[in-house]
């Protein structure tokens, strides 16, 4: 099944939830069978093109928008969605913008979507559809039960993906232990979390589509992701470029899809320096292994790191000389060397 495409419409989408008015009065026109074009706002633009029909300026309503649309012409709704301002309006879009749409409701949405910058909202009698048109786009608004299905078909994909993050950090954390951490290790993680960020945009906007109806998938999407954007800032302070402030992971959102898939491309795409190949070392600093440890004081890892210079200093200092940092006491001492010594045991145990 192809995903839902919700790019164009991120203002409107909750507002055609299952359980709003605005959605109940739209499915009140399908079971009815008759047709409607609504305009979710107005502007100048609109009232330019618009002739005919009355103000109302009344609160929206779902019975009252069903029998509205009984009559011909639009009805045109507040900015805010929350009144119905006119009803039977003649648009008279200019002809000589371009369409693809055939019937004629769906020629005009087209049409006064691109001259006035606002949505519509078409329903079809013959089809029992209800579309969107926002700008040159037009978006089909899907069945509650089809967004649940394609809710739920995310959020498995979404924890697929990251079982492969979490087995590509571990297999970093491998590599960081023996000191053998290549541009290339660094980038296969980066792919693992950008294709997490894409995948969880696109549940995001399944869920808001789905309004009240998505809390208990709102709550699995938010178990899946709330913990990773910490994990990838420090997997960003772990692997800053020589020159740079910071890893450029948000840049891999530039890439298209298939661009994705190519490793060379994300490493790039990470800033760093021309001459760093895939298969330059890297010397990662330590942030990420020494938030495992839970003993560790807030603001003691950034000392560590600025004293010992990167993760391998950090392996190598003695009890002893980690109690030369501020605020390392013994008690914070033994927690980092036991604390890294069983991160070390557990991944080369499992090699």
């Amino acid at each position: 099944m192809a995903p839902l495409s919700t790019a164009p419409l991120p203002r409107v989408l909750p507002s055609l939830a299952p359980g709003t008015v605005l959605r109940d009065g739209l499915d009140r026109i399908v079971h009815g069978h008759t047709g409607a074009l609504v305009v979710l706002g107005s502007n100048p633009a609109l009232e330019a093109l618009s002739t005919g029909g009355f103000t109302i300026d009344v609160p929206l309503t779902s019975t009252a928008l069903r029998e509205l649309a009984k009559m011909d012409g639009a009805i045109v709704l507040s900015t805010g969605l929350d009144r119905i301002l006119a009803a039977a309006v003649h648009l008279s879009p200019s002809a000589d913008l371009p369409t693809t749409e055939t019937g004629t409701r769906h020629r005009t949405a087209e049409r006064v979507a691109l001259e006035t910058g606002l949505e519509v909202v078409t329903v079809s009698a013959s089809m029992g559809t209800i579309s969107v048109f926002a700008g040159s786009g037009r978006e089909l608004v899907p069945r509650p039960d089809q967004l649940i299905d394609r809710a739920t078909q995310a959020i498995g994909a979404l924890a697929a993906h990251r079982v492969r993050l979490f087995d590509s950090l571990d297999r970093l954390t491998a590599r960081e232990v023996t000191h053998a951490v290549t541009l290339r290790d660094l980038a296969q993680v980066a792919q693992r979390f950008e294709m997490i960020n894409r995948v969880a945009d696109e549940a995001t906007a399944l869920v808001s589509g789905l309004g009240a109806d998505g809390r208990l998938v709102s709550l699995q999407l938010r178990d899946l992701t709330e913990d990773l954007t910490p994990l990838a800032s420090l997997v960003q302070r772990d692997y800053v470029p020589d020159g740079s402030e910071s890893l450029l992971l948000a840049g891999l959102g530039t890439l298209h899809d298939p661009e994705l898939f190519d490793v060379v491309l994300v490493g790039r795409s990470l800033g760093f320096p021309d001459a760093v190949h895939l298969d330059s070392p890297l010397a990662p600093k330590g942030y990420r292994q020494l938030a495992g440890i839970r003993k560790l004081p807030a603001g003691v890892s950034a000392r560590i790191v600025e004293r010992f210079g990167d993760l391998a200093g950090v392996y190598a200092a003695s009890q002893v000389e980690l109690l030369g940092v501020d605020e390392v006491t013994p008690e914070v001492a033994r927690a980092v060397r036991d604390g890294l010594a069983t991160i070390a045991e557990r991944v080369l145990s499992a090699q």
